[in-house]
């Protein structure tokens, strides 16, 4: 199998690849699952708004928040509701369903109901973690820590095949540039690109300012578009975003959420940058003007 491109989708859903030349994939919707009804809500619009863009997109939502601030916050319906509310929503619009863990044990359960298991970004180097998620024989989205040199990655993406996985997204989601602030490098993607695997921009934990307000993380949505326009230009595969039909009261991540009314205008806008961008590849030929020996 070519690692350049990744393949989610089993069973009836609607599979989509994810790899160079290939049209831009989307991972969208609330950062946790909040109840079966508000899942189907946002399933449904989100499904509608990419279906009028033209885009694929793969369903996001998270059954346990384990990274949460403050143990007085929301963190997810658990592992077994939370599962089968992800189940119902993948056979009820035929999309692909994605969810991180955060113990090994979760992995096999994550694995029998998503097309793409996440390992989260605070959870990367985890030798056990990234030997659970390989052992799921899905395809793996490992975000880079925050922590993290884009160059590192190799290293977890070498624990991954040396468990047997060699269907990865590597995605970059902000580095720490001193307290409560994240930057955005944009060289980490033609860097993390070197490992051969595809790669994803995370556009709305990019924005976070972790834990500045307390016990929760701030955050600057107003950037969100910026940030995609300029991800997308530097090649990205894949566009992660969190999206939410009421941020104000969203029971996670309330002020990075993207609001649903906003999705279609980032979504054309990203298509639009994505299809420029090979058209003049293929007219100029490879941006890299300075190739590895």
């Amino acid at each position: 199998m070519d690692k350049r491109v990744l393949e989610v989708g089993y069973g009836s859903v609607n599979k989509i690849k994810i790899g160079d030349n290939l049209p831009l994939a989307f991972i969208l919707g609330p950062c946790a699952i909040e109840s079966r009804e508000h899942a189907f809500k946002m399933a449904k619009s989100i499904g509608e708004i990419c279906q009028r863009v033209g885009v694929p997109w793969i369903y996001k939502s998270c059954y346990d928040k384990d990274c949460r601030s403050s143990p007085d916050s929301f963190h997810g319906l658990g592992a077994d509701h939370g599962l089968r509310v992800l189940a119902d929503v993948r056979e009820e619009f035929g999309v692909p369903v994605i969810s991180d863990f955060s113990e090994p044990e979760w992995s096999k359960a994550t694995g029998e109901v998503c097309d793409l298991v996440q390992v989260p970004a605070y959870l990367c180097r985890q030798t056990s973690i990234l030997r659970a998620a390989a052992l799921t024989n899905r395809p793996i989205h490992l975000k880079k820590g925050q922590f993290m040199s884009p160059w590192n990655m190799k290293n977890s993406v070498r624990k991954l095949e040396a468990a047997g996985c060699h269907q990865i997204l590597l995605a970059d989601r902000g580095t720490f540039f001193g307290y409560n602030m994240l930057v955005n490098d944009m060289t980490s993607f033609p860097i993390m690109a070197r490992t051969g695997y595809p790669v994803c921009f995370d556009a709305t934990h990019s924005i976070q300012l972790p834990t500045s307000m307390g016990n929760i993380s701030g955050g600057q949505r107003e950037f969100i578009p910026y940030l995609v326009r300029a991800a997308v230009a530097c090649g990205i595969n894949a566009l992660f975003m969190e999206v939410h039909d009421d941020p104000d009261n969203a029971l996670s991540d309330t002020n990075t959420v993207l609001d649903i009314r906003y999705l279609e205008n980032v979504l054309g806008q990203a298509k639009a940058v994505h299809e420029t961008r090979l058209a003049l590849l293929e007219k100029y030929g490879e941006d890299n003007v300075h190739p590895e020996k």
